[in-house]
């Protein structure tokens, strides 16, 4: 390819400096990567992924596959990126992927003669002998593209914008101007994103006059009358997603600023998202110097640059020889070669001509057209337009194949969704700017295009099967025609079996230049039309999106903020340690001894007397409303709405798969209110699952959920003194066993303000939670501390908390238990065998895997007299013909101080009919013993709780 820069007026742009593979280079403002790699004339820009073969630039904007490339500017190292879309900037470092000194001489670039070994699916075949994991590493290192360097790390300050509209479109080209135009007419607020830094799309580059002016004039009026008029105009901004109620993901470029995230919701929106031309299928089709016409087209007339000296045009529609023609007239020869036998035929068109092969190695020399040679240095390509869909498809759409534009569009419309002009296959102007009228709502004047609309007139020219040399579908993937049909005789003939099979259309492509010539070709090897063939499943986002775009500013504390006790500082002026329980910064033990017997000392003093424990973080959800009764009992194991008023009771939340989620109690206050007391981790969760379920099946204007956790602090006392402990603090409750009963809870006052005392034990003592409000945390503190140190209590951490839990067995969801655990594993089967009416996770606990009799079960261990404890995570084994087998493992281990001995909670296989059965541990090389005992270690009577 002998492309270079045509010369423009004397005020050209201003050179910038920058490197490709380590050669210095210039370029100009204005420039792309890829255009400023043109005018320096470089023909190889990467290697292919596969085969390592050298590839050029094919398109000129997100379609490209071949010019993927690293940057790295000011410091800040940027993988994979389009060099197409990537704007030059001055000291810009730019390297080639996928290649090892450069793409002018990769070093792996002898893989392309092991080509004929290396099909579609080698890798599930070749490497299964003797093992795969001799290959694993080089192979791994060969994969992917860009590099990431270690040493960069992102600022975290892309910010996150929502926005709502009436109107929403997406495409600034002449489609998406007139449906704007038409929403504004309409008294719409319009918001218009397009993903150039200009508004105008086609009309940039291909000639054209609308209303009387020439086509980029009419594209920069009708943006300042938008912009005037009050209405959001965002430019560098690519719409990559639409998701549910149609949430659209947009991702701007902001040269000055931080990138930016938007979401934006509009009653209607508008896809004027274009088409992308096609390539054409023939032997060596992927050369460097074969490229897309419009390609072609874009870099003449807004970058300056002329792709070749000698060029040949293959085409097989109308609308690629209007770029000969301009193509002619900046002072290049080109010969057409036309697969269609009508088209107009001269010295420099060849009607009913199709390429045979391209010669040239490092880029296009000659081309074989008829069985003439045509020496050339580049090769431009148009097999159809393909419309731009995948926006329209992520939002549910379906599609259908229009046999006169050879390309599928949409189908049925979607609510509040409109596809308008190219990318509903409308490619003449008068009809793509009707279109986009129309799409807008209709308001104003239809903008007419003043000069007679050029045909397209394509006759579809899909790939060849059963040919002997290499035809390249996909060029980023390194897809061949005989891929597909190695594919289809192993009958990977469903199109999402291709797709995973040869890897066509897949990663950061998504089959933009690919997927209609693969599906094309599947269609012809399999005897079926295009239409019966199907499509494969478009996904966002669009283009690749930085993960600094995605995750915006949430690093650090910002992407998982520690939450905060109301006590903090009283705490820590009590000598706590801090420890992270469920996002909650909370005391995992006081004093300054060694950690362990610190927990060891409260656990022993809160059996003795009274611990006292920031219970802040448990969950206080309140569901309110008349159904509120019906959806606690939808979400929970045990039935909640029989409950009595000011009565508690201990049950689970599952899956919709039957796992326990979460264990907590609800109180009942009234018939239509009810709180949710969960795990301090599962908070959120729980709130979103309740929520979820509200919409979903029940009347939303008869039930609310509110999460009040924030607005109450709760201290707990518990042991044989708590109930003299809260006496003291002046409640205005009788806290009597027959007034307050165990499971029962009563309202009082501390500080002039509510007080709430709920009589719930997690220890296994009598113990009660007091809650106020946030704001009264510190005098509740003063005076709870007063109150025990009279009484001798002790502050009580979370991990002698577990301790404390862990000696009479009451589970911890997600520590005791893991992704499988079922109710029944525990030995609680009532609801699930006696509950008449439906509940999350029902259907599931009757399915043959819920009801295997080897199960891991919840079980409790004794360890030999003298016996160290079993560590946590402790693997249970069974030992059969010299092979060790996991049969379960230890979750919570400690050291009993009340007993004496270790205890621990373990899930094992069938373990609860193997009461007093000894089996066998191995933990990091040692065997130990154990024998399997109720869960119940300390108190199996209760009596305490009553005591």
């Amino acid at each position: 390819m002998t492309s270079r820069r045509i010369e423009g007026p004397s005020t050209s742009p201003r050179e910038l400096r920058f490197s490709f593979d380590g050669k210095a280079l210039t370029g100009r403002e204005g420039d792309t990567v890829a255009s400023a790699l043109l005018a320096n004339g470089v023909r190889i820009v990467g290697r292919s992924f596969k085969y390592h073969r050298p590839r050029g630039i094919f398109g000129a904007w997100t379609e490209e596959p071949n010019a993927v490339v690293d940057v790295a500017l000011d410091g800040v190292h940027t993988p994979n990126v389009r060099a197409t879309t990537q704007s030059l900037a001055e000291g810009m470092e730019v390297r080639s992927v996928n290649t090892g000194a450069g793409a002018e001489k990769d070093r792996n670039a002898l893989i392309d003669r092991f080509g004929q070994f290396l099909p579609a699916g080698f890798y599930y075949k070749t490497f299964l002998w003797p093992d795969w994991h001799m290959f694993e590493p080089r192979i791994r290192a060969m994969a992917g593209l860009g590099r990431l360097d270690p040493a960069t790390e992102p600022p975290a300050d892309c910010p996150l914008i929502s926005a709502h509209c009436d109107l929403l479109v997406v495409g600034a080209g002449p489609a998406g101007l007139a449906a704007a135009r038409s929403g504004v007419a309409g008294g719409k607020r319009v918001m218009l994103v397009d993903d150039q830094d200009r508004p105008g799309g086609s009309l940039l580059h291909r000639e054209a006059a609308i209303d009387g002016r020439h086509g980029t004039e009419w594209a920069e009026t009708m943006t300042r009358d938008l912009a005037s008029a009050g209405h959001t105009i965002i430019a560098n901004t690519t719409a990559f997603g639409i998701y549910d109620h149609n949430l659209v993901a947009l991702w701007q470029r902001r040269p000055e600023a931080p990138d930016a995230l938007w979401h934006v919701r509009a009653k209607q929106v508008v896809l004027a998202t274009g088409a992308i031309e096609r390539p054409l299928v023939f032997p060596d089709n992927d050369r460097p110097g074969v490229m897309s016409a419009e390609a072609a087209l874009v870099y003449l007339r807004r970058h300056g640059i002329l792709v070749g000296e000698r060029i040949v045009l293959a085409t097989n529609n109308d609308k690629a020889h209007a770029v000969a023609v301009a193509l002619r007239e900046a002072g290049a020869s080109v010969v057409v070669a036309d697969t269609r036998q009508s088209a107009q035929t001269g010295a420099d068109v060849r009607s009913g001509a199709r390429i045979e092969s391209v010669h040239g190695t490092g880029g296009v020399k000659a081309v074989i057209v008829g069985g003439e040679r045509i020496e050339a240095d580049c090769l431009l390509v148009s097999g159809g337009l393909t419309p731009t869909v995948h926006l329209f498809c992520q939002a549910g759409g379906k599609l259908r194949f229009d046999e006169s534009i050879a390309a599928f569009v949409p189908r049925d419309p979607l609510p509040g969704i409109v596809v308008a002009g190219a990318a509903n296959g409308r490619f003449a102007l008068s009809e793509v700017l009707a279109e986009g009228h129309r799409a807008g709502g209709g308001g104003g004047e239809v903008p007419k295009a003043d000069a007679q609309d050029e045909s397209y007139g394509i006759e579809a020219a899909w790939p060849a099967p059963a040919g002997k040399a290499r035809q390249w579908v996909d060029f980023q993937n390194d897809v061949t025609v005989k891929d597909i049909e190695l594919a289809a005789r192993e009958n990977f003939r469903s199109v999402e079996h291709l797709k995973r099979y040869t890897t066509l259309g897949m990663a950061t492509d998504q089959g933009k230049t690919s997927n209609m010539n693969g599906l094309a070709a599947m269609a012809a090897i399999t005897g079926r039309t295009i239409a019966e063939t199907g499509t494969t499943t478009y996904r966002p986002p669009f283009v690749p999106v930085p993960f600094t775009v995605v995750a915006g500013r949430r690093r650090g504390e910002f992407f998982n903020p520690v939450r905060r006790l109301a006590l903090e500082n009283e705490h820590r002026a009590s000598g706590a340690v801090f420890r992270e329980y469920g996002g909650w910064l909370r005391p995992a033990w006081y004093g300054s001894g060694p950690g362990a017997d610190e927990v060891a000392r409260e656990a022993r003093q809160a059996r003795e007397t009274a611990g006292i424990l920031d219970g802040s973080p448990l969950g206080k959800i309140e569901v309110i409303g008349p159904d509120a009764g019906a959806l606690v009992d939808y979400n929970s194991y045990q039935t909640i709405s029989t409950l009595k008023p000011g009565r508690i009771r201990y049950g689970f939340m599952l899956t919709e798969s039957g796992v326990i989620y979460d264990d907590g109690v609800v109180s009942k206050v009234s018939d239509e209110h009810y709180v949710v007391s969960c795990s301090s981790g599962h908070v959120p969760g729980v709130v979103a699952r309740l929520e979820e379920w509200r919409q979903d099946r029940f009347d939303r204007s008869r039930v609310f959920i509110h999460n009040s956790t924030p607005q109450w602090a709760t201290l707990t006392a518990t042991g044989p003194r708590s109930r003299d402990l809260v006496a003291a603090l002046s409640l205005g409750i009788d806290l009597s066993d027959e007034a307050l009963p165990h499971m029962g809870f009563a309202d009082g006052s501390f500080a002039g303000g509510p007080a709430r005392v709920a009589r719930v034990s997690f220890t296994g003592d009598r113990s009660y939670e007091v809650s106020v409000p946030s704001s009264r945390a510190k005098a509740l503190n003063d005076a709870i501390q007063e109150a025990g140190r009279t009484l001798e209590a002790v502050a009580l951490g979370s991990e002698a908390l577990l301790m404390l839990r862990a000696e009479k067995g009451y589970i911890i969801a997600g520590k005791d238990t893991d992704g499988t655990t079922m109710p029944h594993d525990l030995g609680i089967t009532g609801p699930r065998d006696k509950r008449k009416g439906e509940f999350v996770g029902k259907r599931s606990l009757f399915t043959e895997n819920a009801v295997r009799e080897d199960r891991p079960q919840g079980v409790g261990l004794t360890a030999p007299d003298g016996a160290p404890p079993l560590p946590t995570g402790t693997h249970a084994i069974e030992t059969a013909g010299g092979r060790r087998r996991s049969i379960g493992f230890v979750t919570s281990s400690y050291i009993s101080p009340s007993l004496g001995r270790p205890i621990a909670l373990a899930l094992v296989e069938r373990g609860l009919s193997r009461m007093g059965e000894e089996i066998e541990f191995f933990h990091l090389g040692r065997t130990m013993r154990a024998t399997i005992a109720p869960v119940c270690a300390f108190d199996p009577e209760g009596a305490r709780i009553n005591g």
